[in-house]
């Protein structure tokens, strides 16, 4: 039925007055459906999974199937199995509702409505399917506390309903969801794979909250009007069937029958024996009462039509299933007379299950409640009966069937006081006919035999080790079984050319295109392969600030014997002479050396010097420069003096501020920064600190009010005047105020002795037992927050790999292409390697170009690709080269896209291989899984070997082993775990409140439910910072005063916290494990409302807004500089809307009228732009003499004075922005620093690459002002663009889609959801959230801001 057509007809009194209301609906939902996302309704955190099906929604869609045909009620429940079954194997968590108002939809379809009866009944007794059927309607208020308490993920409806009034049913259910901002899944259209349930849906938008909300009284007016029709429709539907009998009579009636049938068979019954004799006496009874017209069958015949359901009740209980498939297919419909009884018949079924509960404790079996009703069985019962038999005996029923029979009918005979209805046999004693009569009756294909369901012999020696005896359990058939001949297809060519053209087959990897023929020798081809080695140096020298490490092949020498050649040479030298020489020699350098040492000294002096000025003048900034030094300072004793002079600072500067009159509140981050100071001297410097810092540190806790804190480290100093030291104090606790006010400054623990393999930074336990794993040739599975340092294994494999020897091969998987590129450009940056002719250090392959594949060391791939080598017959020499595999981010593995590529990878694959991710829900369960596989594996070259050394080929087995690079390595799979976050997340929701932008923090918590939490606990990956842990507490001790374990847990209190100067980020983590456990224990011990008010409390106001999105985005980005948010990336999910946010956020910035004059700081670096562009523009002066004087070389000048036009437009426009801040979001100072010490190389270059592609003109313009795109349909050099300048900071502001969140190394600040959409599932927004490396904030945009 057609959805447009839903409101057509409507003209019935009552509801007229509402039909411009329904149109007004349906053209919302219709508008709506072109744009439901067709993706992934399920994904990997099952705990966020939760959703909701409209029952009604579900049997409509099951009677919608093609293949089912009406009456076969065993087919129907097997559809609805078959579709929930889908979601449960998808790992969905759900619950089924079905409404007591969408009953009144079916009132003119009443041979469903004991089909949804018995559908709920079979949910709830012969399912584990939660099933809620206590909700009156849609528009309910408990149905609305329901979706607030639950909040599923979606709410999956039938977008058409069976007759016009139930669309509109189903519509009401659509328009309250999303107002209840749920989105809405259709229920048709469902496909699945082994990964994944795809399915279309509509999200709650604003525009759709907004017509919820500025309709809501006349939804609830139309919904009643549409209810109040429904119920009159009863009436009528009713009336032909039981004439003046109303609705409460039949109910009285079916409970009368079914307690008669209680004390007729006191020792209980299944349902389809109880139906059977309750509907027929029920049917009986009622048909007798009524007047019965001339043209309805007589009571006779509804007799015999009576012993027809009775009799197919009896083959239904015996007949198997394989024999009621072979029965005929009658195609001839009901007579008029005998489809208006048996309507009547369907009603009294409804009566009668509706009130089964009437039975108390009643022995009644529910397992086939599914199986009530076989119509085609009773077609054909009739039908034999009408035009086949002729005698009564020809129908051989079998004892158990007619003994059946005869117990179904005498009941029957019991329950209908009111008349006799006669002896069982003969069952028809009239002649008048039930079924319309046609030339052709019977369906022939119905006559064929059913074919053979079983699997197809055949043996296999792996096939048999791994399926073992399971195969003894199944059907298996015959090897004459005429199926399994027309199971072989023709065989398949064995041949190696094609036939047309005599050339060698090929395969994906020849068919992807390459750049350059890799081996040739032409000069223009290898002047092309040094540029593109160049530019890929640049771009990863772009990204990371790391020196190449230049990497020699590992060689055995041969020790030199001292008593040899060299002894006498050292013996015939002339000692005197040379010792001479060395002795002026190292006088010079001792005196250059001692030079050097004054000179650095004076540097140091100076710029400490420098540092205590700045935090006289400006605390803060000099803290900043401090801090700068303090990371490029090697010496201990140094960086301790440096310490000790900013505590002094911070000291003065508080007391100074105290002593300020008139302060309302202090300034507590200059307490901050003092106990940071604090912090640093008692933990990294403990062997220095001498008695005197001591009591200055005990003085500086004493002014802060820490009075305890301060006798614990000098009990000899004097507390002194109370009310001056009053003035000095924070009024806080040390322990809340160092969780609720530092806790990003937390000191974590930290190893202090240096490991020999890293010379950059002293590895932390986790990361030293990663260099182990590599070291030991062994397997793992790294599960660590981005920036953690789990990348760092990767390039010690790669570079351990590459000394060992110039043939092996180290592949790194990649999860996308866009990601391919930035780690080829970083390996080509970090190391570099004299290697034998025509041989590479890295290559990279994907789906659209190759580059030196098979004769690199480092392959960069994504896993499609590395499949198809991995495979390929004639690659596996190179094959045998691979020394480790490299997989990022094999949380792909479970991705609705490329999964198979994963896992079949790491199934296969028999070298070492490295999995890193850091978002891994179960990481111990693949980690066993792995390990399960390299046993395997084990296990098969173990009986490899022995196969070899039994055939007397032991050296043939050797070479292999050796070959493959099997010897030397380890089966074990290790699992290592960083669970610690350098940075700490924090989350905050934005909305427009009087035309301005505010951030309200949304607490964690805030996000589960009690049900979640007691059925699941907390997610693992559910972190609080120390300050969401202090506001937790402050909650649950608001909700129950009476907590007893309230002193206990208060931070002041709390056993790691009490009487600690210094809190450590380990001991904040402890707090908030036992903050959780008590959580969870409230929740075990009854205090599930109590845990509900603290969720509730936790949760941010009610947000609501109307404005536009595309207007109040810019004031968000403007809004985040002020608070000093940026660099940010904003997530979109469309790349037009990338753009067109992209471009509102620059015309913002080009509206600014700048109302003062411009700081003096920016003249300077206007200067610095002039003299950048005269030095350009005289290099542009020689380079046009050079063309006039040196033709030959002309073009190659002009296309450099090309690219010198782009950069010194670029720096005149950046001249004319003056770079004032008020202009640009980029980092002034960095495009300062880029113009004047670095001669703008980095943006020459970049300029000059998307000089010609088609969105750089514009990506040029942004850039000027800081701004910058990133999604899919971008040309890779203008997302390095991007990527560069953003991690240079001359960008700070970049609107992107979910690709960018694949790996791409952009650190910023800030991540902000502009947007909401299906594809925003969880594993997307912690993948995306992650990836802001040093972020301590991000941020989501509500729904009710979209536009």
């Amino acid at each position: 039925m057609d959805l447009a057509g839903s409101v057509v007809g409507v003209r019935i009194a009552g509801l007229k007055d509402h039909e411009g209301f329904f149109r007004k609906m349906t053209t919302l939902i219709l508008n709506e459906m072109p744009k439901a996302g067709y993706s992934s309704i399920l994904n990997d955190f099952v705990e966020s999974n939760f959703f909701v099906i409209d029952g009604d929604s579900l049997l409509v869609t099951c009677l919608c199937v093609k293949s089912f045909k009406w009456g076969q009620n065993l087919h129907f429940f097997y559809l609805v199995e078959c579709y929930l079954v889908d979601l449960m194997r998808n790992g969905g968590q759900f619950a089924v509702v079905f409404f007591k108002d969408a009953e009144y939809a079916y009132f003119d379809f009443p041979e469903l409505l004991p089909l949804r009866t018995a559908l709920i009944l079979h949910l709830q007794h012969n399912t584990n399917v939660d099933v809620q059927t206590e909700f009156s309607g849609c528009l309910s208020q408990d149905w609305k506390l329901y979706l607030e308490q639950h909040y599923p993920y979606f709410l999956i409806v039938s977008e058409e309903g069976l007759s016009d009034l139930q669309t509109h049913l189903f519509n009401f259910l659509i328009i309250h969801s999303w107002g209840m901002k749920v989105n809405v899944v259709l229920s048709s259209g469902h496909e699945s794979d082994t990964f994944r349930l795809y399915a279309h849906t509509m999200e709650s938008t604003d525009r759709n909250q907004s017509f919820s909300k500025e309709n809501e009284a006349v939804i609830q007016s139309a919904y009643k009007s549409l209810i109040q029709h429904l119920e009159e429709r009863r009436i009528s539907a009713l009336a032909p069937h039981f004439e003046h009998l109303k609705w409460n009579d039949m109910m009285k009636e079916a409970c009368q029958t079914l307690f008669l049938l209680q004390c007729l068979w006191p020792e209980g019954s299944d349902i389809q024996r109880v139906l059977c004799v309750t509907s027929c006496s029920l049917s009986l009874r009622m048909y007798h009462r009524i007047l019965v017209h001339s043209n309805c069958l007589s009571l006779q015949e509804v007799e015999d039509f009576c012993r027809l359901c009775c009799l197919c009740v009896a083959f239904q209980l015996h007949l198997p299933l394989s024999q009621r498939a072979c029965s005929r297919v009658i195609t001839c419909s009901w007579l008029w007379d005998s489809d208006s009884f048996l309507k009547m018949n369907k009603w009294c079924e409804h009566f009668i299950l509706s009130n089964l509960n009437v039975l108390g404790c009643w022995n009644l079996n529910l397992n086939h409640v599914s199986d009530l009703y076989d119509e085609q069985l009773l077609k054909n019962i009739a039908f034999y009966y009408e035009f086949e038999s002729t005698q009564e005996p020809h129908l051989n029923l079998g004892d158990s069937i007619r003994r059946d029979y005869e117990h179904l009918w005498n009941a029957v005979s019991h329950l209908v006081k009111e008349f006799d209805v006669g002896k069982c046999f003969p069952l028809r004693t009239t002649r008048r006919p039930f079924l319309g009569q046609k030339k052709s009756v019977i369906q022939e294909i119905s006559l064929e035999k059913m074919p053979s369901v079983g699997f197809i012999p055949m043996t296999s020696s792996v096939i048999d080790e791994f399926v073992g005896d399971m195969m003894k359990d199944l059907p298996i058939l015959k090897s004459d079984d005429p199926i399994v001949p027309s199971q072989f297809k023709e065989k398949t060519s064995d041949e190696l050319l094609h036939w047309h053209a005599q050339r060698l087959l090929s395969d994906d990897y020849d068919r992807i295109k390459c750049h350059i023929d890799e081996q040739s020798r032409d000069p223009h081809v290898l002047d092309f392969l040094k540029k593109s080695q160049d530019n890929q140096q640049f771009y990863g020298k772009s990204l990371e600030s790391i020196s190449t490490k230049v990497i020699v092949t590992q060689t055995t020498q041969p020790k030199e014997d001292s008593s040899g050649a060299s002894g006498k040479i050292l013996q015939n030298t002339k000692p005197s002479k040379i010792t001479k020489k060395k002795k002026k020699k190292k006088k010079k350098k001792k005196k250059s050396f001692l030079k050097e040492d004054q000179n650095k000294d004076q540097q140091k002096d100076d710029l400490l010097f420098s540092i205590e000025e700045e935090m006289k003048m400006n605390l803060h900034s000099g803290i900043r420069k401090l801090e700068e030094y303090l990371t490029s300072c090697a010496s201990n004793s140094v960086k301790f003096g440096v310490e000790i002079l900013g505590l002094i600072a911070c000291f003065k500067a508080w007391k100074e501020h105290c002593q300020g009159e008139g302060k309302i509140s202090k300034d507590l981050s200059i307490a901050v920064q003092m106990m940071k100071r604090i912090h640093s001297l008692l933990e990294r410097y403990p062997e220095i600190l001498e008695a005197e810092h001591h009591q200055y540190i005990a003085k500086c806790l004493k002014y802060l009010g820490f009075n305890d804190l301060a006798n614990s480290l000098d009990p000899t100093l004097m507390i002194g005047d109370d009310k001056k030291k009053k003035k000095y104090s924070i009024d806080i606790g040390p322990a809340r105020f160092q969780l609720q006010y530092m806790g990003h400054y937390l000191i974590r623990d930290e190893r202090k002795n240096p490991d020999p393999r890293i010379q950059d930074f002293i590895p932390n336990t986790w990361q030293r037992e990663l260099l182990d794993v590599v070291d030991k040739n062994e397997s793992a599975v790294i599960v660590a927050p981005v920036s953690a340092g789990k990348t760092y294994a990767s390039y010690y494999c790669m570079e351990k790999v590459l000394r060992e020897s110039d043939d092996g091969v180290v592949v790194y998987i990649a999860p996308a292409k866009s990601l391919v590129g930035q780690v080829a450009a970083t390996v080509e940056n970090r190391f570099t390697k004299a290697l034998p002719a025509g041989r590479t250090l890295c290559g990279a392959f994907t789906r659209d170009y190759r580059h030196n594949v098979l004769n690199c060391q480092v392959l960069i791939t994504v896993p499609e690709c590395f499949e198809i080598l991995l495979l390929a017959p004639h690659r596996q020499k190179w094959v045998e080269r691979i020394r480790y595999v490299i997989f990022d981010e094999v949380h792909y593995l479970c991705r609705e896209v490329g999964a198979k590529f994963w896992e079949l990878l790491l199934v296969i694959i028999r070298c070492p291989f490295l999995v890193l991710s850091a978002t891994i829900n179960n990481p111990t369960l693949l980690t066993e899984w792995l390990q399960s596989v390299k046993q395997y594996w084990k296990q098969a070259d173990k009986i490899m070997e022995e196969k070899f050394i039994s055939e007397k080929q032991a050296d043939k087995c050797l070479n292999f082993l050796r070959d493959n690079s099997y010897k030397n390595q380890s089966y074990e799979v290790r699992l290592v775990l960083c669970e610690e976050r350098d940075n700490d997340l924090e989350k905050h929701i934005c909305s427009v409140k009087h035309d301005d932008v505010y951030f309200d923090h949304f607490h964690p918590c805030a996000a589960l439910t009690t049900d979640t939490i007691e059925k699941y606990g907390f997610p693992p990956d559910l972190i609080l910072t120390p300050q969401e842990s202090i506001q937790l507490y402050d909650t649950m001790a608001h909700v129950w005063e009476a907590w007893p374990r309230a002193q206990e847990l208060c931070p002041e209190e709390f056993i790691l916290f009490k009487n600690k100067i210094v809190i450590k980020k380990l001991d904040a983590r402890k707090y908030e494990e036992n903050l959780k456990a008590e959580l969870t224990n409230w929740i075990k011990n009854g205090k599930v409302k109590k845990v509900k008010r603290v969720l509730k409390n936790l949760s941010p106001d009610s947000l609501s807004s109307s404005e536009d999105m595309v207007k109040m985005f810019p004031l968000l980005v403007e809004k985040l500089r002020q608070m000093d948010k940026l660099p940010a990336i904003f997530f979109l999910f469309n790349n037009g809307d990338v753009e067109k946010r992209a471009g509102s956020v620059c015309s913002f910035l080009e509206k600014i009228e700048t109302k003062s004059h411009p700081h003096t700081e920016c003249h300077s670096y206007v200067f610095g732009i002039d003299e950048v562009l005269e030095k350009v523009v005289k290099m542009e002066k020689t380079q046009k003499r050079c063309i006039k004087k040196n033709p030959k070389r002309a073009e190659k000048l002009e296309r450099k004075l090309m690219y010198r036009a782009e950069y010194i437009n670029f720096l005149e426009n950046l001249k004319i922005l003056e770079i004032s801040e008020d202009h640009t979001y980029a980092d002034v100072k960095a495009l300062h620093t880029e113009i004047t010490r670095d001669k703008g190389s980095t943006l020459d270059r970049v300029l000059k690459r998307v000089r010609l592609t088609r969105n750089g003109k514009e990506l040029k313009a942004l850039a000027q002002r800081g701004i910058g795109y990133h999604h899919s349909g971008m040309y890779f050099k203008e997302k390095e663009f991007v990527e560069i300048l953003f991690v240079k900071g001359l960008i700070r502001v970049v609107m992107a889609t979910g690709t960018l969140a694949s790996g791409i190394h952009m650190p910023c600040k800030s991540v902000v959801f502009a947007q909401d959409s299906v594809y925003l599932d969880a594993l997307n927004y912690r993948q995306a959230v992650i990836f802001s490396c040093g972020g301590i904030m991000e941020t989501m945009i509500t729904e009710n801001l979209q536009t």
